[in-house]
């Protein structure tokens, strides 16, 4: 599933390519990938232009002209990919390309331009939901702090793990109700950049531990925002490129290899129903 660093990426890439365009069209292929039929949202989002787009935890919040806003979750599989001069009357040819093989929903725009919105495994959704509703849905969802953001300091932090003495700390770093937008990926860099056990008790945590755990959410968020995510399986940005932070991963994935800081042997558990790597040698 993408995480922050993927959906900011993405976001990003929106706000450089689809900002001010104007729908001209929608195609829809996939029903289930909407919260209402489909002839009312086209009728909804047609000759909209898009005036703003914004990240919220993992959702992507696209403000448009007139009454409403688009609330897109990518879930397990789903991408966003714009696609230059892609006509309607073309649309046969193209989704013969295995980029759009799973293609669900396509938005045209007036400049001759597309927005694909692909799923492989239908889990991800586009709402069409009334502007005045929007932070309203989305504070249904319960969301932690951005830890991105300034307000998300040491202190801050420090209450939050203090509020869960006895959560492992992996699983509170995953807790979108705690943080917003660390999933399994980042939790267990960051654990590693920390020397943490993923499975270890945040009563049983050190101030250094703390302060490196907060140090490295910072860090590595941030780095692999700047190199466009992770693409471990099929997340791509908006031109349809792999995020180049896979090359940085320390122990995701490397379960039986040498640990790159004490050539220890990395290791797979699993915790919460979730693979966890770390290295038992220097995470304690």
């Amino acid at each position: 599933m993408p995480e922050l660093p993927e959906v900011e990426t993405i976001k990003n890439g929106l706000i450089s390519k689809i900002k001010g365009n104007q729908i001209s069209d929608v195609k829809i292929l996939w029903n289930g990938s909407l919260n209402m039929p489909p002839k009312k949202f086209t009728e909804s989002v047609k000759n909209s232009k898009i005036i703003n787009i914004s990240r919220r935890a993992k959702i992507l919040i696209l403000t448009l002209s007139g009454n409403f806003a688009l609330l897109i979750h990518l879930k397990m599989t789903g991408q966003l990919i714009y696609d230059l001069r892609f006509k309607i009357n073309d649309l046969r040819i193209k989704l013969q390309n295995s980029k759009y093989k799973y293609a669900r929903i396509i938005f045209f725009f007036k400049n001759g331009d597309a927005l694909v919105f692909n799923d492989l495994r239908k889990f991800g959704y586009i709402k069409l939901i009334p502007k005045e509703k929007v932070e309203e849905l989305i504070g249904k969802e319960k969301f932690g702090p951005e830890p991105l953001k300034d307000a998300f300091t040491l202190k801050k932090f420090k209450e939050i793990l203090k509020k869960y003495p006895n959560r492992r700390i992996k699983q509170l770093l995953m807790d979108q109700a705690i943080i917003a937008g660390i999933g399994n990926i980042y939790a267990d860099e960051i654990c590693f950049f920390a020397k943490v056990n993923p499975s270890k008790q945040i009563n049983n945590l050190t101030i250094k531990q703390i302060e490196l755990l907060f140090e490295g959410i910072k860090n590595i968020l941030n780095r692999a925002v700047e190199l466009k995510g992770s693409s471990v399986e099929n997340y791509v940005d908006v031109n349809g490129q792999k995020g180049d932070y896979v090359k940085e991963l320390k122990v995701y994935d490397r379960e039986g290899e040498k640990c790159f800081r004490c050539k220890g042997t990395i290791k797979r558990i699993k915790l919460g129903g979730r693979s966890s790597y770390f290295c038992p040698e220097c995470q304690k």
